[in-house]
């Protein structure tokens, strides 16, 4: 049985090797043993289970972490996800790791799954797994542009419906118009109307969590202004999924960006049997707290670190 150093080398190292893409000899030159001894260490983390298709570290701390949540939230499953030894950059990435392996592992038959979008999503799909699946992939909330393509809701789709071999839908709408007048309009076209339908009817929702305030994308993306933050203050509103604001108690903001918003509803998330939100940071743990107040999440995998903070903070 290996003791906890023993586990906590062999956890180092096949982290280099897997997950950083360092070689058997830039690890020996820099931990000072030969290769061999490394190329044993590795095998020895595959051999123990620490190596599946993503770095296992199941120590007692983040077990004990993923009970508390559970229960303090009632949710279906809990995921955290081991962050010793990993610098700041890789986090997300293996946070990704962890949301690609348990989706491919708990799809069973689902026949059609949502995605949101944003940073953290796009690294579930990079680490996802090609596969033979007859699924389609449908976004849930609008997003179209020349900026930060690569993580709206329609690439995202499209990425991860080419991973399964499947079939994606695309939603030609930005993720907040300009206008009411302008929203009602596009929801009446067929096409953006079909696909919205569809995402109220996905088997798995995959989701993650934004804070408008701090390492905001949609500020990024120049959906949100100073202004628009300041009335957020008033307001009370903490976070955001899939560009819909709500509150310290997870309820609907009544702002006027909420009702430009085309996509999913809090309410039709609600309605969808698993929702699945992969988070990571502890700038969102506030954000994160009120989306689970609210309910609208049955399984979360989050980094260890944003775990401890989301048990403080309740």
């Amino acid at each position: 049985m290996l003791g906890s150093e023993d586990k906590r080398q062999l956890v180092r190292i096949a982290n280099l090797y897997y997950v950083e893409g360092w070689t058997q000899g830039q690890i020996a030159k820099k931990t000072g043993v030969s290769r061999p001894f490394i190329s044993r260490l590795l095998k020895k983390a595959k051999d123990s289970g620490i190596v599946e298709v993503y770095i296992n570290d199941e120590s007692i701390h983040t077990i004990e972490l993923e009970k508390k949540i559970k229960n303090m939230f009632k949710l279906d499953e809990v995921i955290v996800v081991s962050t010793e030894g990993l610098a700041p950059e890789m986090i997300k990435k293996t946070v990704g790791q962890a949301g690609s392996y348990y989706l491919s592992k708990n799809l069973g038959d689902a026949k059609q799954v949502g995605i949101s979008w944003g940073t953290t999503l796009l690294e579930l799909v990079k680490e996802y797994p090609f596969e033979q699946r007859e699924i389609n992939i449908v976004p849930l909330v609008g997003g179209i542009g020349t900026h930060h393509v690569e993580i709206h809701a329609n690439q995202l789709a499209y990425e991860l419906a080419r991973k399964m071999n499947g079939t994606s839908s695309n939603l030609y709408a930005p993720a907040i118009v300009e206008t009411q007048e302008l929203k009602d309009y596009l929801l009446e076209i067929p096409d953006i109307a079909m696909v919205l339908e569809k995402g109220k009817n996905v088997d798995v929702a995959l989701i993650s969590i934004g804070n408008p305030y701090t390492n905001s994308t949609l500020r990024a993306l120049g959906y949100l202004q100073d202004e628009d933050l300041k009335q957020f203050c008033k307001m009370g509103v903490v976070g955001d999924i899939a560009s819909r604001f709500f509150d310290q108690e997870g309820d609907l903001v009544n702002h006027p960006l909420n009702d430009k918003v085309i996509g999913l509803s809090l309410e039709q998330l609600k309605q969808i049997q698993k929702v699945v939100a992969i988070v990571e940071g502890t700038h969102k743990v506030d954000s994160l707290s009120a989306a689970l107040k609210g309910g609208y999440i049955n399984v979360l995998i989050i980094d260890e670190e944003s775990a401890s903070a989301l048990i403080r903070e309740k």
